[in-house]
Parts: C-alpha cells; structure tokens; sequence
C-alpha cells in the first residue's frame, strides 16, 4: 500500500482497515454495487451483471492490499475491475450490441428512460448507436462507456484503465466521432445518456 488513510468515512480507510478486519469490506460493496451492476447490464446484459458485480468486488477484495491508499475514492479502480472482466466477454457484448442495432429494443435502458417524446428519438437512434458501439475497439469503447454510463472523469478513467489521460482523450475522441458519424446527424444526447459524451472537450 502507498500514502496512508484519511477520513473515517473514506473508501481507502475503508480498505486499509479491512486488511485486519474483512467485514468492513462490505461497506465498500454497499457503496458500489449498484453502479457497477448497472454499468455491467448496460454492457453485458442483466444476465452476465450478477456475475461481473460478484467477480468485481470479489477481485478487488483479493487484492485490496495492493491498493493505493492515497486515492480517497475506491470507484476508478473498481470499474477498472469491472471493465477488465467485461473485456473478458468481449463476443457477448459485441453480439448483445449487434442484436440492439437490429431490434432497436434495449430493456435496460428502456427501464430508465422517462415516456416522453424524446424517448421515440432515442429509440430510433439506438439502433444506430449500438452499430457503432460493436464497431469499436475494445480500448475505446471502455473509454466511452465509462465516461458516459459509469459517469467517470478523465483522471478517473485513466486511473480505471491503468492508462495516461492523453490516451483517454484520444480515445474519448476518436470514439465520439465515429459515434456521431454513425448516428448521422441524430443529436447523441438523446441516446443512452450519453450527454456526458457530448458535452466533454
């Protein structure tokens, strides 16, 4: 471990003191779990998100010495957990995305979005969208879904991903426009709440 804990309530403590007592980590998976559960049915399906959140916080628990308790929060580095197991089914994600680009139907996120009329748009780009996203580079589209369905930062994708934030943006970048380009002129924002995506520079 590098640095040393700080406040009480903070994951790294958390963590550190976990090392001693292993019932404390499970504040950490009541912290998280939620979320990484969502990220892992957006990208893999409710049936494979079950078990990504077990293997996620089961991993991190393994090697919680090894975590650098300078950084306060434990979030980065568990959906880097996450996305390097979602990296592991990269066929089923690629199928589940091509299986969205041809039916349009996506019950996860249809169970989020509000009945409005931006939802007949959103619909209507999904297919597209889904194109586009099984068309990327496993590097990019981890970049992209972590910023626009886990909600990180830059810094936190780098850290996530192992990663510079140069690479992040590049990729962050590169994957934007070949989104747009495949959504043809449909204002991304309405899709898969990606307003995160194409609001970031």
């Amino acid at each position: 471990m590098n640095g040393s804990p700080g406040r009480p309530d903070e994951d790294a403590t958390i963590i550190a003191d976990s090392l001693e007592r292993p019932e404390l980590f499970g504040e950490l998976y009541r912290r998280h779990a939620a979320g990484i559960h969502r990220y892992a049915a957006r990208r893999l399906g409710e049936g494979s998100a079950e078990d990504i959140t077990a293997d996620t916080f089961l991993t991190a628990f393994r090697m919680r010495a090894r975590y650098d308790v300078a950084r306060s929060s434990a979030q980065p580095w568990l959906y880097g957990i996450a996305a390097n197991l979602i990296g592991r089914h990269r066929r089923t994600e690629v199928r589940a995305l091509r299986a969205l680009a041809r039916t349009r139907h996506d019950p996860v996120a249809e169970s989020w979005t509000d009945r409005s009329d931006n939802r007949v748009a959103a619909q209507a780009a999904q297919g597209l969208l889904a194109g586009a996203l099984a068309a990327l580079s496993a590097g990019d589209r981890h970049v992209l879904l972590l910023v626009a369905w886990a909600d990180l930062g830059y810094q936190e994708v780098a850290e996530a991903l192992s990663i510079p934030v140069g690479t992040v943006r590049s990729r962050l970048n590169r994957a934007r426009k070949k989104v747009r380009s495949a959504l043809g002129g449909v204002d991304p924002t309405l899709v898969y709440d990606f307003q995160e995506v194409a609001g970031r520079g």
